[in-house]
């Protein structure tokens, strides 16, 4: 039996550990849901042993800066199939302009997440580039029902997203063709402006978007105005071309509808 060795169980990997499930594979996971305890070296690096695959999505430590999986295990990643969750973040402030898998990287905010995703890299592995996640109980949907949605006066700021299901396709498609190494844009067809997702949220809920704030208004939190800090578009041709991958939810207008 084909079998998957995910460091991490989180929100996207539950989806990606599914649909593999679902096509006969064995899924061993550290995680709070997972079946392996990640401290436990000896287990853990048993069940890497048996294990024909490996995906990682565990980031940087937040204090270190420090991928905590490569500290530990880096040895132990003897696997020929060997796949990362990273960040669209890599690609720093663009501007508004379009980047590509060709296009530099760490000239951002996230610098720690540049170095795992250029490590992992190194290691010949498939890393999956992953701009704004959506899916459910994680969308503007819930935002808007929860009070917390904003608008901010921002104008030409955009950026891209996917949804979680797409994330998981991706991936699964990267692992059935034994997709070649390499990084892989994993983002829906099209980037907007996080006001148009927010109103098309409240359109499908019948309710009236929220008053436009200036940035200062908004009184965002450290992590939210890193976020509005940057500005790209993330093209998604690499993974359609290579993986023979489409998102499923073309924009967010689909994905949103797909959540009510």
């Amino acid at each position: 039996m084909k079998q998957m060795f995910i460091f991490g169980l989180g929100y996207s990997a539950k989806r990606i550990a599914a649909a593999l499930e679902s096509d006969g594979w064995s899924v061993v996971a550290t995680g709070s849901d997972g079946t392996v305890d990640f401290a436990d070296g000896d287990a853990v690096r048993a069940a890497l042993a048996a294990s024909s695959h490996i995906l990682s999505s565990v980031p940087p430590d937040r204090e270190s800066g420090t991928d905590p999986v490569l500290e530990k295990y880096a040895d132990a990643l003897q696997q020929t199939w060997l796949g990362y969750l990273s960040s669209t973040g890599v690609y720093g402030d663009q501007d508004g302009a379009w980047v590509d898998e060709t296009s530099p990287t760490g000239t951002g905010r996230r610098t720690a997440r540049s170095d795992a995703d250029a490590r992992w890299m190194e290691l010949g592995a498939r890393v999956f580039r992953l701009p704004g996640i959506y899916g459910p109980g994680r969308s503007a949907l819930d935002r808007v029902k929860e009070g917390k949605a904003r608008r901010i006066d921002m104008p030409g700021q955009v950026f891209s997203r996917v949804h979680v299901e797409d994330i998981a396709s991706g991936v699964v498609a990267a692992v059935k063709s034994n997709a070649p190494a390499g990084a892989y844009n994993l983002g829906d067809d099209l980037p907007a402006s996080g006001n148009a997702v927010t109103e098309e949220a409240c359109r499908l809920l019948g309710v009236a978007p929220p008053p436009m704030q200036t940035l200062e208004e908004a009184n965002l939190s450290e992590m939210a105005m890193g976020f509005y800090s940057e500005n790209r578009r993330v093209a998604n041709g690499k993974a359609k071309r290579v993986l023979g991958w489409e998102p499923k939810y073309r924009t967010y207008r689909e994905g949103l509808r797909a959540l009510i």
